[in-house]
């Protein structure tokens, strides 16, 4: 398959390449279409009901297994390869644990705001980066249920524009990211997420 990557994307090692189950696709845009079929399927699945388990390690990979367990043999599993983003895969499960504790931490005692929270959250589930690809849509949607299920806020805006195609609003969303990973500055995050 031509896989030609999206800037900011995360690669995709031989053997994680391999775990595609639609073997007839050929191009980038095909993945993208059958990927988004199968979170279409998740979102659906996701806001039907309300997730008590949804601040889990067990629920995060449910979620991921939801959203692209039609197209990745891997799909709901912690990547076990280095990347060019996220933490080393020894440390994922202790990390994920760590950022569903202190969001629940930070709920019970309303250390921020909902929105502040939310953006924790998510900036924090992206730098691990848990999965081996789709980390960004899978952080996304944990936030959009948190805001909505957890913290009973309107859901984000993201940009209004979808963060997978190459364009100005992925790289106002991938900076605000880095500003936070750099500065701990959460300011454009918060300002992004609500555009």
């Amino acid at each position: 398959m031509n896989s030609g990557q999206t800037e900011g994307a995360t690669p995709l090692d031989p053997n994680e390449t391999a775990g595609l189950l639609l073997t007839h696709l050929t191009t980038r845009e095909e993945l993208n279409y059958w990927e988004q079929q199968n979170i279409n399927e998740a979102e659906q699945w996701a806001f039907a009901r309300r997730q008590t388990d949804l601040l889990s390690q067990k629920f995060i990979c449910r979620l991921h297994k939801k959203m692209f367990g039609n197209v990745w043999k891997w799909a709901g599993r912690f990547r076990n390869s280095y990347k060019n983003i996220g933490i080393d895969p020894w440390q994922i499960a202790t990390e994920t644990a760590s950022l569903c504790e202190n969001t629940r931490t930070w709920i019970t005692h309303a250390t921020y705001q909902p929105d502040e929270i939310a953006v924790r959250f998510h900036h924090r589930l992206v730098q691990i980066h848990p999965f081996p690809n789709g980390n960004g849509r899978h952080a996304r949607l944990m936030t959009d249920l948190i805001v909505k299920q957890i913290l009973h806020q309107p859901l984000f805006n993201w940009g209004s524009e979808n963060l997978t195609s190459p364009n100005e609003t992925r790289k106002k969303y991938i900076n605000a990211l880095q500003v936070a990973d750099r500065q701990l500055d959460f300011a454009p995050l918060l300002e992004f997420v609500r555009s």
